[in-house]
């Protein structure tokens, strides 16, 4: 399983990227792969304000459909339209193209309190 030490990690299987003043998020390599193969990402809307922990979309997979909880509070600011047309780049490449969303967070400093890579892999017992 593929955990990057630059990411913070949500027990709920979500990575944050800090990326300046905002911060872009998906779904672990752990999670794509306890879904299978991803059919459909539905995005959160943009402009949509989250709290932590709130489901704000949909991953369906051919196995189940299961909820994207936000990591952090605040403002989607970007969705990965790209999905839309190739929701399996979420199985491909999750840290990459795979990306869900960009958003403003409400209190920048709580990306600190979120999973190391260390911590994230000792909670899927892969550490």
């Amino acid at each position: 399983m593929n955990v990057p030490e630059d990411l913070r990690y949500s027990t709920d299987h979500e990575w944050v990227r800090q990326e300046g003043d905002v911060l872009r998020m998906g779904i672990t390599d752990y999670a794509q792969d306890a879904l299978g193969d991803v059919v459909f990402v539905e995005l959160p809307e943009t402009g949509m304000t989250v709290e932590a922990g709130q489901s704000f979309g949909e991953i369906e997979s051919t196995k189940s459909v299961s909820d994207l909880f936000a990591p952090l509070a605040g403002t989607v600011v970007e969705t990965n339209g790209a999905l839309d047309d190739a929701p399996e780049t979420v199985n491909e490449d999750p840290y990459g193209h795979g990306w869900i969303c960009v958003f403003s967070p409400t209190d920048p400093a709580a990306f600190d309190e979120l999973l190391t890579a260390d911590a994230y892999a000792a909670l899927t017992d892969e550490g």
